[in-house]
């Protein structure tokens, strides 16, 4: 088994992530950009932190980095400091990052030239999933690559797949968030009209969860949705971030989102009010501040 790891990124996902690795037996160092949250995760975990991702990276049979963007990956992976200066040949450099798929390719081009590997790994299952050791990670990759570090993913996973090449892991993932977009949308619009028409929010729930309309949105925030209480889950922010993501791949396919441009739009009046870091469902404000 390889033992030994490199964890790049310490936000609300990468701190519990890199704890699961080491609960499961593997030998973690840690590197964060704000280093008092590096020393917190590793007098917590009795493991070890690094000054650079270079520093962290070296000798990892595996570096799994989760930042925020594409330029926030570039800062971590590139240059005299970065993930591959200090990631051995064979090495594996696996990406939680939600980013572009162009970013994807460019890095794997890099790997493939230093006699590296890349896997570009986006996850879903947000905040909850990755405490609780369940998310969903969609893969691009080479297959033997993917199965040396499935194993190892799945401290922190429930499932894990690998979609094709490098690159489709970022796709699947733009398709799961358009997803996301509109059953929101229309989570919020069903809970707004039920509400306005007197229905009992339980008891609605209880039932349409059973049957077609159902959603994990609906069963974990439908309370919260009609509370008004949004702090919860994933920023407006960072769904606004991986849409734009979205809209730029589609254009190269000629593929149209009609209605992922209009949620997003909706999540742009979200922002202009001041909800730039509450979660999702914050769609529903937007009905609700029409009484």
């Amino acid at each position: 088994m390889m033992k030994k790891i490199a964890f790049i990124g310490l936000g609300v996902m990468g701190y519990p992530m890199a704890k699961h690795l080491v609960n499961n037996g593997y030998q973690v160092t840690v590197y964060n950009r704000t280093v008092t949250k590096a020393k917190q995760w590793a007098e917590e975990c009795s493991a070890n932190f690094a000054n650079t991702p270079k520093e962290a990276s070296i000798d990892a049979d595996i570096v799994f980095a989760c930042v925020g963007n594409d330029d926030d990956v570039r800062q971590v992976a590139l240059g005299e400091d970065g993930i591959f200066a200090g990631l051995k040949p064979g090495g594996v450099f696996v990406d939680h990052t939600t980013a572009s798929a162009e970013l994807a390719r460019e890095l794997n081009d890099i790997a493939i030239a230093q006699d590296k590997h890349f896997i570009d790994a986006p996850v879903s299952g947000g905040q909850a999933g990755a405490e609780n050791g369940q998310l969903t990670v969609m893969c691009g990759g080479e297959q033997e690559t993917f199965e040396k570090v499935q194993p190892v993913m799945a401290a922190f996973a429930k499932f894990s797949q690998l979609m094709g090449p490098v690159g489709n892991g970022q796709i699947a993932k733009m398709a799961n968030q358009i997803c996301i977009a509109g059953v929101v949308q229309g989570l919020s619009e069903a809970l707004n009209f039920a509400q306005r028409a007197g229905l009992d929010a339980d008891k609605l729930v209880e039932t349409i969860s059973k049957g077609a309309a159902g959603s994990w949105q609906m069963e974990n925030r439908y309370k919260t949705m009609y509370a008004g209480e949004y702090d919860f889950g994933f920023a407006v922010d960072w769904m606004r971030k991986d849409l734009s993501i979205a809209f730029n791949e589609a254009k190269k396919h000629d593929a149209e989102l009609p209605m992922t441009e209009m949620v997003d739009g909706f999540y742009e009046q979200v922002q202009q009010n001041g909800g730039n870091r509450w979660d999702t469902s914050s769609l529903i404000s937007l009905l609700k501040a029409k009484d």
